[in-house]
């Protein structure tokens, strides 16, 4: 039986853990792909996910031998993505389980933070419509934006960063950490968090063995496996 050790803060991810944005962006990317020619293929994404923005894509334009530079890619992708949130294409909801867990969290007064390799404005796009959501977190660590971050996930400074500036600067084992890519698993285990990993299907198994627990969706998740208060039957 697995054990598992008492946390007293969480940090979330975002893409792909508290925002339903992955598929977006794989499709995103994937038009981008196809205007070359070529076709991004599910394993190639996959390994770009969770990485700093620049490297994902400079991942991305190497493996598809496309002929644009990392600043011409983004500046596609980034005029295709206001596009298409302006005209209702896309709305980055929440995923299953996340509104439940964080109001739980919060009102239980358990300190909660935000990690993310996004870049600055693509995490205003996402989460605009989620403002009332995003005042329970205590702060959000926006890697690119945050000269304390030298190095992107899988390394563990994001993870270390984000730990630092709740007031109560909690060790790293008493941190748990809610991700979805593989790389932002081994980024926590490097930092020396325990760390929950709801991955997409589509995830080979090999990438989630170094994950603490592997869930199929937030919705299932047990506080209490963790020394965190449980859910409640009305909730």
């Amino acid at each position: 039986m697995a054990c598992y050790k008492p946390v007293t803060h969480v940090i979330f991810d975002l893409d792909g853990t508290l925002l339903d944005t992955e598929e977006v962006f794989t499709t995103l990317y994937q038009s981008i792909a196809e205007k070359y020619g070529k076709q991004l293929t599910w394993s190639q994404r996959a390994q770009a996910m969770g990485r700093p923005a620049d490297e994902a894509v400079a991942f991305m334009i190497r493996e598809l031998g496309l002929p644009i530079s990392v600043q011409e890619f983004h500046h596609i992708a980034r005029t295709e993505f206001h596009e298409r949130i302006r005209d209702g294409l896309v709305g980055c909801q929440l995923k299953p389980g996340v509104e439940r867990l964080v109001k739980h969290l919060r009102n239980n007064n358990v300190p909660l933070a935000i990690a993310t390799s996004s870049k600055k404005e693509t995490f205003e796009l996402k989460t605009k419509n989620h403002q009332e959501l995003l005042s329970s977190f205590h702060h959000s660590v926006i890697a690119p934006s945050e000269p304390e971050v030298e190095r992107g996930k899988p390394a563990p400074d994001v993870f270390l960063v984000c730990a630092r500036r709740f007031d109560e600067k909690p060790p790293p084992e008493k941190v748990l950490v809610i991700e979805d890519a593989p790389s932002g698993v081994q980024a926590a285990v490097a930092a020396g968090m325990q760390v929950v990993m709801v991955p997409d299907p589509r995830v080979d198994a090999k990438f989630c063995k170094s994950a603490t627990l592997v869930l199929k969706s937030l919705e299932s998740f047990q506080p209490e496996l963790f020394g965190l208060p449980p859910f409640t039957n009305d909730q």
